[in-house]
């Protein structure tokens, strides 16, 4: 039984992206942002923490959760325009992006075309371009499975027919147990075969060996503005995590400008499930921080 809310909807072009919103006027926006194959649901914990500083906006992207699901490719490009459309018509002017998986990828492509957009970047378990297969995920399971993913009819067979994302890798990549009710919510947008196109198509879009072209070129793009950006950063890594280990996630962040690293303890992927107390509380200080911050320097 999905335990669920049914989430208000926005129209996006040709169909409808669902969200979750705690408004707080006058307050800075945060912008929440999902990966494969969650929704704005695995948020849920945290989005309470930082309302109390933030007006929170967490959508569904685009065939996830309670979103609609057009007829589309959903590459990486499909979740950068609707993503783009579903800002204008939540007329958001401003936001800090809080990101994680493929969240992280939309926020990253996001931030190096509109740095002016970006009052912060909170990210986790995030997403790069990779040389090579080794450099993809800490475990040589993960990435053999993952290699089956991007092979035809084989990747196919797996998250289409098997639903083989949802059913093992995502309770998989959560160190406490998923109830059957919340198990039961992430189940729910993909109870058939072709309602879980989207879910198939995002690892054969994980820009690896220079493969595809475009995500990798955008990508580099998009990292490479990470590193000359001035916004304050916040990256939150679990031990051992999945694609980012604590010794990658120091040394990336010593490379970037403002970005402190907090460490979460254990915890693979999907850190959000594990340890939501942590990243709220601290995204919601990291705010009041950065907006007393902010204030001073104007008032200066």
């Amino acid at each position: 039984m999905n335990t669920d809310i049914t989430l208000p909807h926005l129209p996006v072009f040709d169909s409808t992206m669902a969200y979750r919103e705690i408004r707080r006027p006058g307050a800075p926006v945060v912008l929440f942002l999902h990966g494969n194959p969650t929704s704005s649901y695995i948020w849920r914990n945290i989005i309470p923490r930082v309302a109390s500083v933030a007006h929170c906006i967490a959508p569904d992207l685009i065939g996830f959760g309670q979103s609609g699901k057009p007829d589309l490719d959903y590459r990486f490009e499909d979740h950068v325009r609707f993503l783009d459309g579903f800002i204008a018509e939540a007329q958001i002017s401003s936001a800090y992006l809080v990101a994680q998986d493929w969240g992280t990828a939309l926020a990253f492509h996001l931030c190096a075309r509109r740095p002016e957009f970006v009052r912060g970047l909170a990210f986790m378990e995030f997403i790069r371009p990779m040389p090579t297969w080794e450099d993809f995920h800490q475990q040589s399971a993960a990435r053999e499975l993952f290699r089956k993913f991007r092979t035809p009819r084989e990747g196919e067979t797996l998250i289409l027919d098997g639903n083989v994302f949802v059913e093992r890798v995502l309770p998989g990549s959560v160190i406490r147990t998923l109830t059957q009710e919340e198990l039961d919510v992430y189940r729910a947008p993909f109870g058939t075969p072709h309602s879980r196109r989207p879910v198939w198509r995002l690892p054969n879009e994980l820009p690896i060996a220079g493969q595809p072209a475009d995500v990798c070129a955008l990508l580099t793009e998009a990292h490479a503005a990470l590193q000359e950006s001035r916004y304050p950063k916040l990256l939150f890594v679990g031990n051992p995590g999945a694609l980012v280990s604590p010794t990658f996630a120091v040394e990336f962040a010593s490379k970037l400008h403002d970005c402190r690293v907090v460490e979460l303890g254990p915890g693979a992927h999907y850190l959000q499930e594990d340890h939501p107390q942590t990243i709220g509380e601290s995204i919601a200080d990291w705010i009041a921080e950065n907006e007393r911050a902010r204030q001073s320097g104007i008032a200066a």
